[in-house]
Order: structure tokens, then sequence, then C-alpha cells
């Protein structure tokens, strides 16, 4: 699988203050070509990805809860190139993936994952996916079928595939963002569904206020965060 993450050396010499909303907006106008080239990606992933590619990217947003995600992308290349993503017991998955915290509960959902997208030997992930006409209502579905997945992860994966761009991703790096630029008055202490929608609702209006896409902001905090832009 190809490199994901693009590597970027602006924030060692920052010229604004990237805490204000100008600084931001100012943030967004040096990288965006990068953002949009990781939108096409993605977008090619939905169009032209198997249904194993497809597989793949859910798998690594099952992974990422508490890991790094570059370690967790490692994890799920080195099982695809060996083959056993589809074809290994949970133990040997947990062997490989050692970089991943959690890594036997996380090789338990992959399993658990399969069983849900495989029917008489066949990944049909894709064309479950399509089953859904709303978006909210697929990523319900995931967070309510697949073990390990909440409505972040489920964001995540479908972002990822180029089918979740007004979706929030929230962990505690955007959440952190969301109060420095005052789009949340206090960062939630839970994050169940009825805080998680109300804190995207949040997030899509301060999205529209300022004029960057939902889809941008998430890779925006996170180049602002890490130097990078990454999945």
């Amino acid at each position: 699988m190809e490199n994901n993450l693009i590597q970027i050396d602006f924030l060692e010499t920052p010229t604004d203050n990237s805490n204000t909303i100008a600084g931001l907006k100012n943030l967004w106008k040096k990288v965006l070509h990068l953002i949009s080239n990781r939108e096409k990606h993605f977008n090619k992933v939905w169009e032209t990805g198997t249904e194993e590619e497809i597989f793949a990217e859910l798998v690594f947003c099952l992974f990422t809860p508490q890991s790094k995600a570059v370690s967790c992308w490692e994890a799920v290349s080195k099982l695809a190139e060996k083959d056993m993503i589809f074809n290994s017991k949970e133990e040997n998955i947990a062997e490989l993936i050692k970089k991943v915290r959690f890594r036997k509960n996380k090789a338990k959902y992959l399993v658990e994952a399969r069983k849900t997208f495989i029917t008489d030997g066949k990944i049909n992930i894709k064309e479950r996916l399509k089953l859904f006409k709303d978006i909210c209502e697929l990523r319900k579905w995931l967070a309510e079928n697949v073990k390990g997945m909440g409505y972040k992860e489920a964001g995540h994966f479908l972002r990822n595939i180029g089918i979740g761009k007004d979706l929030a991703i929230l962990d505690r790096h955007i959440l952190k963002n969301l109060k420095i630029y005052r789009a949340i008055k206090e960062t939630p202490l839970t994050l169940n569904v009825k805080t998680y929608l109300e804190t995207e609702k949040q997030m899509q209006h301060f999205s529209k206020n300022i004029g960057i896409p939902m889809s941008h902001l998430d890779m925006l905090f996170w180049c602002k965060n890490t130097g990078g832009i990454f999945k």
C-alpha cells in the first residue's frame, strides 16, 4: 500500500498566529493544495478502490483509537503484504501489530468485521455501503454493527473513502482546536451520541462561518498540530 503521509515544514518557522481565525485561514491557504490532493486520494478510494482496499481502510480506523495513525497504517500495510487481513487468526494478527495499542482487542475487532462484511467467502463491504442513501444513517449503522467502531471511527472511515466529507471526526485534538477557536464553549466531558452530534453541529456551523469546508478542517487541525497531512 502507498505511503499516505505528506510531510511539510512550514510549522518550523510560523509567520502568523495560527491560534486566531485569521491565522487559521492563512494556514489553510498555505496547505490548500496538499489538502486538495489528499481529498482527491480519498475520492479515488471510493471511485476505483477494490472491496479489499475499502475494508483495509475500515481496519485502519478500527486500529486508530489511542494509537498513532502512522503506526496503524503501517500495521495495516504489513497485514496486507502478508495476506493476513482476510486469512489469519486473531492471535497471529495481534502478534504482527505490536505498535498498535490494545492490539489483542483490535485484532478481535478485525476478525469480527470480517464476519460482518464477508458473505459466502467474498468480501462485500462496498456493496453493503451503497445500500445506504443517507450518510448519517450509514455512520449510525456502522457504529451500531461494527464492534470497536463508534461515531468518530465511523466518520473517519467514511471520510477516508471519500463519502463522509461533512462529518466530524471528533477526537481530543479536534476538540482542543474547536475550543481554541471558540467553535465550542467547553470541551465535552464525555462524547456519547447526543453530545457527539451536538458538537458536530457546532463544528459544521463554525466551518460555514469561516468558509473552510468540514472536509478540510480535520486535516488542517492535524497539520497545525503535527506538521503533516495524513488520513
